[in-house]
């Protein structure tokens, strides 16, 4: 460790330094907020802005209509009436305020959804001594939070100010080509490799050992001695909806294979894995503009597309998909555009995930890039224009690409290529909206005529069949115009059970 390593260390670690407590202790503080300052909060909020952070709103004349964040539904009953200051969905019943909307949809405490609603509207928040009852009200997630926030703070400090945090942590960033903007709108940090620097840091700042544990900073031994997780790794911070900082990646930099690439935060009260998507909170605004969310794989490729100008990206972190993650993304937009690396292994391995998207009602499009390239190394080396223009121009609709993949890896085996058009039908089935699946359908055999598929379009067509026909008038086909959608809604459904062979 460096002179000025240490000098940094050794500050951070002294009781005395001269920082804001205030901040740093806040889960074990004695003070409340004001009540005039809670109801100055309260008169500043907005319901229509508080909620329109989360949900995309439209106007209807007084009210906003939106897709109710509580429950899934496809059409929107979800109404915010700024007038009032209320909102109230007629679907599932949730009603409330700004602050019990913050609540029931962050998962805050009121003490969190103040502080939230202070940051937003640059309101002060003046504290008095709390009651014993009061201070031991605060919970852990209030306390993780903190930990989150300050050590995001931390991390950021020796990545800028430390020698080693440049010599190493810096420059591999730089190597990765982000801008100093954008490590520093990303918050992104840097842990010495030094096993405890953090921990002592941390623990002489007042943090207790127990919560740094469950925050995933640290690990202890059987003695008791602290040692940290993410030692000698860059730092990716997990931002939650409201920009909340809630986890944390870790990618190490050495080149032994048997250490893990990327070390992640463990589940707590404030962090479920399937419930969060990294990036999401720069990206959300973006994903309602563009109408569309581009969904990749790593940290990396959302930081590398943001530098490029596109903001409209989200990333699963490299687990598989949830239906939380899709219902979240559902929020903002109905139309999701997967960007491969074109790793036919990976690709195969997600399709589960996407059939998931299609259950919820989204329309799925998917990019394939180059051999040899990822969403991360081809916005690096280009101009954002020429990424945008591959995007729009190389999106496939998924299920003709999954078919496509499909037919060809079955190429000369008929029992192969009939268990791929099986496959193909299930995800058709999976569509909720008949007339979409009807659609598709067609597409499906009229992309098989034009290929002159002979006994493979006999083949689709078979499976085709499998959809029942009950429903439909007479003389309509699936894909003709004449065929109302609406008569064949049960035909559809009936192709979920056909497709499983139920």
């Amino acid at each position: 460790m460096t002179r000025q390593d240490d000098r940094l260390h050794r500050e951070k670690s002294s009781p005395g330094r001269q920082t804001d407590q205030r901040y740093l202790h806040a889960p074990f503080q004695k003070t409340v907020i004001r009540p005039d300052a809670i109801q100055q909060v309260k008169d500043a909020a907005r319901i229509d802005e508080v909620v329109g952070q989360f949900v995309n709103l439209k106007r209807k004349g007084p009210r906003f209509l939106g897709l109710c964040p509580f429950h899934n539904e496809k059409t929107p009953s979800f109404n915010v009436v700024p007038a009032m200051g209320i909102y109230k969905c007629f679907g599932c019943g949730e009603s409330g305020d700004s602050i019990g909307f913050l609540i029931e949809h962050e998962h805050h405490s009121y003490v969190e959804a103040i502080r939230w609603l202070a940051k937003y509207y640059n309101i002060e928040l003046p504290e008095e001594e709390a009651t014993p009852e009061q201070a031991a009200e605060q919970t852990e997630r209030e306390s993780i939070a903190v930990i989150q926030a300050w050590a995001q703070k931390w991390s950021s400090e020796h990545l800028w100010e430390t020698d080693e945090g440049k010599r190493i942590g810096l420059s591999y960033f730089h190597e990765r080509g982000f801008r100093d903007d954008i490590i520093k709108q990303f918050q992104l940090g840097y842990v010495p490799e030094f096993g405890n620097a953090f921990s002592i840091s941390a623990i002489a700042n007042g943090f207790n050992p127990e919560l740094l544990e469950k925050a995933g900073w640290i690990k202890r031994r059987e003695d008791g001695n602290a040692w940290d997780f993410f030692a000698g790794r860059v730092t990716f911070p997990v931002h939650g909806l409201s920009g909340q900082i809630i986890a944390f990646g870790a990618r190490t930099l050495k080149s032994d294979k048997k250490l893990p690439k990327y070390f992640n935060s463990p589940e707590s009260a404030l962090y479920v894995k399937s419930r969060s998507l990294y990036g999401i909170a720069f990206a959300k605004k973006a994903i309602v503009e563009q109408g569309t969310c581009l969904l990749v794989e790593g940290y990396t490729d959302v930081i590398s597309l943001h530098q490029a100008g596109i903001a409209n990206v989200v990333a699963s972190s490299g687990t598989s998909l949830t239906v939380e993650q899709v219902r979240l993304i559902k929020r903002y937009s109905t139309s999701v555009t997967i960007l491969y690396d074109g790793d036919p292994a990976g690709i195969k391995a997600s399709l589960r995930g996407i059939d998931l998207i299609l259950a919820e009602g989204l329309s799925v499009k998917v990019v394939l890039f180059p051999d040899g390239e990822d969403p991360d190394s081809f916005a690096r080396k280009r101009p954002s224009s020429e990424v945008l223009d591959f995007i729009a121009k190389e999106a496939k609709d998924f299920i003709v690409f999954k078919a496509d993949m499909l037919v060809r890896e079955a190429e000369g085996d008929p029992v192969k290529k009939a268990a791929a058009i099986h496959e193909i039908v299930a995800s058709i089935a999976l569509v909720p909206d008949a007339c979409i699946a009807l659609i598709v359908l067609a597409t499906m055999q009229s992309l098989a005529r034009c290929a002159g598929a002979g006994a493979d379009q006999r083949n689709e067509q078979g499976a085709a069949s499998a959809v029942p026909q009950k429903g439909r008038r007479r003389g309509s086909s699936a894909g003709s115009p004449g065929g109302r959608c609406c008569t064949t809604a049960t035909g559809v459904a009936g192709s979920r059970h056909a497709a499983a062979g139920t």
